[in-house]
Formats: C-alpha cells, sequence, structure tokens
C-alpha cells in the first residue's frame, strides 16, 4: 500500500505541475458501477438484462488526457463480472484492464472492486464493456477523452458532440443462447435485431418504442462518435443524404476523407463530422450489417434512427436511405484503405521500422471431436491451431508472483505446418491442439503480425484487438500474404493506427507496434462467439530497467477466484 500511496503523490505532483507553477488539469474522476438487473422492452416483449445503474447502454465515462479515472464496481447480480477500459493503453497497469482471467479474477457476486488507471498520452473516442461470457450484449458505454484545456481537435470545432453506440438485442437470454449452443457443438441463434443507442429503431416491426432521435441545427457542423459494441457483426453506418468525414479511429486522430458509408466492426470505433446542410427535415440513420461470407449467418435487419432537423413538423416523412448490400466487399474495402493516421509534427505516426519479432498467425475455424455433440464434432476456433484455454487464476497474476503449470510461453510464432490457407482444406488442417499458450516478448522489442484469414469451415472477416497496445496496419491483401512480395507494398510512412484490426475474408492484415508495455495482454477476435469458441491468446512482455519499465504492485483490493 506505501508503494501505491508513493506512486499516487508521484502522479498528483506530475498532474498539478511542480511548485504549482502551471494551472490544474489533470483531474481525478470517480464514477460508480452498480451491475444490477433491470427489466427492459423491445421487439414487442420484456426481460431482465444485466446493466450498469439499471441504464442500457450503460453510462458514459468523460476524462481529459492525463486524468486519473476511478470506478468503484459493485456486482449485484448472479454472474460473475469483470469490465474492460477498451483502447485504455494501462501502461504498467495491468490489474486495471478487465478481462476475466487474463489480467484479474472476476468480481463474484456481492463483492467488489475499483478500477484506477490514468488516460496517458491519448485522446478521443474508447469504449467499456464486460468482459465475461456474453455479458456485453448488454453491459457497455462509451469512455470518451477529451484533450487537454486548451488543446484543440486538428479538425474545425463542432456545434455538438454525439456517442452513437450500435449493439445487438437478442429476445432470449443471451447467457442461455451460448449456453445451447455450447451444448450441442454448433454455431448460436443470431440476433434478433440491431441497435442505435439501444433501439432497434421506428422501422421495426414496434414502431410504438421508436427509436434514437438526433436533433441537429441547420448549418451546423456534429461531431459523431460512433462505436461498434455488437457482439458478432460487422456493420455499415450512414444518414440519408448526408456526407461523413472521417476525423478519427480507435482514438487516434486520421487524415479527414469523405464518405456515405463507413464500415465499423466490433470493438472499433469511429469519429465523424457531419454538417446539418440539407433542408429542414427528417433523414433516416441505418445501421446493417456487412458479411462477405455467404456461408456465415448474421442478423440481417437494419437498426434505424432519425436525424431530426429542428422546426421539422412530427408529421414529416422522414427521408429513406438504401443500405449496401449485406456483401458489399468493395464498398468495405475501399473504406478501409481510405484510412491514414494524421501523421502530423503534433501527433506522428512512429511506425516500428527495425523489426525483432516477425510473426504469422492463422486465424481460423476448426473442429474437435464431441461425444456429447450432434454430429459428434465442436466448431472451435484458434491462432496458428492453438485454441485458447481459459486459466483458473489469472495470468497476469501468475506472470508476476511466478506461480507456475497456469500458463507456457511458447506459443508458435508462425504457422507448425504450412499450407495453402485460403484454399481448398484437407481435413487434418482443421484440427487444433488445446493450450494457454502465451508469446514472450522482451521490454521495447518492435513486433510485426501478419494476421491470415483461412477457408476453414468458411473464411470470414475477423476484428482481431489487442489489448494494452496501439498498433499500425501496415497492409492488407486478399488471398495467402507472401513474405517476399506483400511487405514491398507496406505503408511505413502514415498507416492507420488503431487496437482493433479487420481481418478479410480469405485475406490477410499486417500490423506493427513497439512492447513497451510490461504485463500480460490479451489479443483476441472481438467476434464474442469467436472468442468463446477459443480464437485467443496473449503476450507476456517482460520487465524492462528498473520501475519506470515494470508492472506496477497489484492493488490491495484486487478481486480472488
Amino acid at each position: 500500500m506505501e508503494m501505491v500511496s508513493w506512486i499516487r503523490a508521484l502522479l498528483l505532483v506530475a498532474c498539478f505541475g511542480w511548485l504549482f507553477l502551471a494551472p490544474a488539469e489533470c483531474l481525478e474522476r470517480h464514477y460508480k458501477f452498480n451491475v444490477v438487473l433491470k427489466k427492459t422492452s423491445r421487439l414487442c416483449s420484456s426481460k431482465p438484462i444485466v446493466t450498469i445503474n439499471g441504464k442500457y447502454p450503460g453510462p458514459t465515462i468523460y476524462a481529459r488526457e492525463d486524468d486519473t479515472v476511478l470506478v468503484k464496481v459493485v456486482n449485484h447480480v448472479k454472474y460473475n463480472v469483470s469490465i474492460h477500459w477498451h483502447g485504455i493503453r494501462q501502461l504498467r497497469n495491468g490489474w486495471a484492464d478487465g478481462p476475466a482471467y487474463i489480467t484479474q479474477c472476476p468480481i463474484q457476486p456481492g463483492q467488489q472492486y475499483v478500477y484506477n488507471f490514468t488516460v496517458t498520452g491519448q485522446r478521443g473516442t474508447l469504449w467499456w464493456h464486460a468482459h465475461i461470457l456474453w455479458l456485453r450484449a448488454t453491459v457497455y458505454g462509451a469512455l470518451v477523452v477529451l484533450p487537454k484545456l486548451g488543446v484543440p481537435y486538428p479538425f474545425p470545432t463542432p456545434k455538438k458532440e454525439v456517442v452513437v453506440i450500435l449493439g445487438e438485442w437478442w429476445k432470449s437470454d443471451v447467457e442461455a443462447v451460448i449456453n445451447e449452443a455450447l451444448k450441442s457443438g454448433a454455431a448460436p441463434n443470431v440476433s434478433d435485431a440491431h441497435t442505435i443507442n439501444g433501439y432497434p429503431g421506428p422501422l421495426s416491426l414496434c414502431s410504438s418504442q421508436g427509436g434514437y432521435k438526433l436533433p441537429v441545427l441547420p448549418g451546423h457542423t456534429y461531431l459523431l462518435r460512433i462505436i461498434n459494441a455488437a457482439l458478432n457483426d460487422e456493420l455499415f453506418f450512414k444518414v440519408a443524404n448526408h456526407k461523413l468525414t472521417v476525423v478519427e479511429v480507435d482514438a487516434v486522430y486520421t487524415k479527414p476523407f469523405e464518405t456515405t458509408t463507413i464500415l465499423i466492426a466490433p470493438g472499433q470505433t469511429t469519429n465523424v463530422l457531419l454538417t446539418a446542410d440539407r433542408s429542414t427535415g427528417k433523414y433516416l440513420v441505418a445501421a446493417s450489417p456487412f458479411m462477405d461470407s455467404p456461408t456465415v449467418a448474421v442478423d440481417n435487419k437494419t437498426a434505424t434512427a432519425t436525424l431530426h432537423y429542428r422546426g421539422s413538423l412530427a408529421s414529416t416523412s422522414t427521408i429513406l436511405t438504401v443500405p449496401p448490400p449485406q456483401n458489399a466487399t468493395r464498398l468495405a474495402t475501399k473504406f478501409t484503405k481510405s484510412l491514414r493516421s494524421l501523421n502530423s509534427v503534433t501527433y506522428p505516426a512512429k511506425v516500428p521500422l527495425k523489426i525483432d519479432h516477425s510473426l504469422m498467425f492463422t486465424v481460423s475455424l476448426g473442429l474437435q471431436t464431441c461425444a456429447s455433440c450432434a454430429n459428434g464434432n465442436r466448431v472451435v476456433a484458434d491462432l496458428n491451431n492453438v485454441t485458447f484455454v481459459m486459466p483458473k487464476i489469472s495470468l497476469l497474476q501468475a506472470h508476476v508472483f511466478n506461480i507456475s503449470g497456469v500458463f507456457t510461453d511458447d506459443f508458435p510464432g508462425n504457422p507448425l505446418m504450412p499450407y495453402n490457407y485460403t484454399g481448398a482444406q484437407q481435413p487434418t488442417n482443421m484440427l487444433t491442439m488445446k493450450g494457454t499458450r502465451l508469446y514472450r516478448l522482451a521490454y521495447n522489442s518492435t513486433v510485426q503480425l501478419v494476421l491470415q484469414d483461412t477457408g476453414m469451415i468458411a473464411p470470414e472477416n475477423h476484428p482481431v484487438h489487442l489489448h494494452g497496445f496501439n498498433f499500425f496496419e501496415v497492409g492488407r491483401g486478399l488471398g495467402n500474404f507472401n513474405p517476399k512480395t506483400d511487405p514491398r507494398r507496406f505503408n511505413l510512412i502514415d498507416p492507420v493506427e488503431r487496437n482493433t484490426v479487420g481481418v478479410p475474408s480469405g485475406g490477410w492484415a499486417a500490423i506493427r507496434f513497439r512492447a513497451d508495455n510490461p504485463g500480460v495482454w490479451f489479443m483476441h477476435c472481438h467476434l464474442e462467439l469467436h472468442t468463446t469458441w477459443g480464437l485467443k491468446m496473449a503476450f507476456v512482455v517482460d520487465n524492462g530497467k528498473g520501475p519506470n519499465e515494470s508492472v506496477l504492485p497489484p492493488p490491495s483490493d484486487l478481486p480472488k477466484c
């Protein structure tokens, strides 16, 4: 406790300025999250859902760059709970990262835990969500990090900022849906609707519930902070007759570009400027699924909201828009390839040029024998044919306290048996091995990781999220990655920087990052189904030299397993 108090004192000195010569900018932001059940109605039916403070979506957390955030989470439900602060780097402080059994044991029913973290060198739109079971279906909210006082945005200041969270809704109990699927060994039922700020919208079957309404004043510009909190679906987002200017993704500024439609995968955030430059009226806002693998089932329903110009009559007809086709690959690819880091003097793109670890992970579905399953096999997911097995205590505790038998550090850095990843598959390619295997990195080493989709069962888009780091997406393509020719086309000048990358169906994405954050850091597909099936692993980053390059001591209230 003395060490923790000493660290907090240093943070306060750094925040308020030596001898108080600088004005106070950093603050401690305190929040309380009560995890409670709340009866909620959607799609003509009601059910109890797990919420934070009875809200769905949950409350928005606001902070400024360099602020310290303390969130007291009290668990009043029957499930174990943990909360992940998606995109916060948690420098040296994995204890506040949140994924259950990776950096902490979960908060058990009747127990509580204070997440205590400082937002260092980050600003923009992030989000928080449950990181255990499928509780993320309803336990999520925005995390808005404003720039330091007096620091402007690198784009025109908007009239107003609006959080727009996209999600999914099941009529059934979500935990029952996935538990039934795990028993049968098959895929679970898809959701019954997509949502915008918690509502399917006025075009759903239960139009009496209405939908989200965004009021605007003619001639003014608005910043939409868009978050995809859906469990399993990538989504297109558009506003009828309006252009969107993309200025940020995953809390990193981008070179601005105009588009009528954005693509946003689960886990990703996108900030866009929208100017209310149309005639008075009401305009449809639409969020619809993207899936270009014909054999993979998704919820094909479009969530809708309304952009409502002030002064428009309630009886005014809404101007509609046509969502893109579900398999609009060309549109999705064009959007993704348009993203570039701002790479200015103030916000440089520090892309690692010298690489210490050149890795390649196949991203696959596979099969494991299952005597109790309907067809004798269970669908699983894997990286490099390793299906991850969750431990019974947190990996970070095992690492820091040298507890043996919890994990091994022999995760394969490349496929053990190379094959034609995106071609016709041999049955042996679908076999996976189980293990809690991590990949070890020295502090400050540099990594290039190629994530290669495969044709196992079905090629599919995979949004892969890396905890504890931002990374640069230096390249992407279709088919098999060619280590000799593809790197020649890498963008090492202004590649987009983010924390969740969409690996294209039947293709690959290459990322680079510097391992400058000691601890254990989860990497997994942000399609909740694939994470449940085992498409996950973790990096263990060793301490560097001295306390400033080492994991902080654990807090006294860290949950116990």
